[in-house]
């Protein structure tokens, strides 16, 4: 969440200064599976989420990784954090000190 934030306010300087609109890709340059992202979820939070697996469908990417190197060079932005389990950390304490919610744990679903 602290990436994302600190990106937008970069964009927003940019324009300010009269710089024109443009559309960034934001990341590490890593890429993370949903499987990984939904593990890291229950590491740090105790929950897991329902998950429900189904063939991959036509046409998606077996991979699929942003390009950050424009926002770089423009906004001369790089990302803080790249480690997966300090992302959903930041980002589980943001929604929790925003929207409390007890750490009761979500229903599971088949497979995981």
């Amino acid at each position: 969440m602290t990436d994302l934030a600190a990106a937008h306010v970069s964009a927003l300087q940019a324009l300010l200064n009269g710089a024109q609109s443009n559309a960034y890709n934001l990341g590490t340059g890593e890429g993370h599976s949903v499987l990984a992202v939904l593990n890291g979820i229950r590491g740090v939070t105790g929950r897991a989420l329902p998950v429900q697996f189904a063939p991959r469908r036509s046409g998606d990417p077996a991979r699929l990784v942003a390009d950050a190197s424009r926002v770089a060079r423009e906004l001369h932005w790089t990302p803080l954090y790249s480690d997966l389990e300090q992302m959903i950390q930041d980002a589980d304490r943001w929604h929790r000190e925003r929207h409390f919610s007890p750490r009761a744990p979500l229903a599971e679903s088949g497979g995981s």
